[in-house]
């Protein structure tokens, strides 16, 4: 699984950043976490409203900082 964290590195990315790290970290299982600051690269998501979260290549959230557990969900989801 790949997770990619969408941002420039404003507060709330740099949050959900962390926020994911916490949640994989809890969930056990092997993740790759990718932070991508690259606009165009974002662009690519077609999100134009940060922080976005990336879940095996399929947008699941834009513009909010999720919770531990809404992280965790989205994980477990997806294994």
């Amino acid at each position: 699984m790949k997770i990619e964290i969408l941002g420039t590195g404003c507060a709330k990315c740099k949050t959900l950043e962390a926020v994911v790290k916490e949640a994989v970290a809890k969930s056990g299982k092997f993740v790759q976490i990718e932070k991508v600051d690259d606009l165009m690269e974002i662009m690519k998501y077609q999100v134009v409203s940060t922080p976005g979260l990336v879940i095996d290549n399929k947008v699941v959230s834009t513009r909010r900082v999720l919770s531990v557990e809404e992280v965790l969900s989205l994980i477990n989801e997806r294994l």
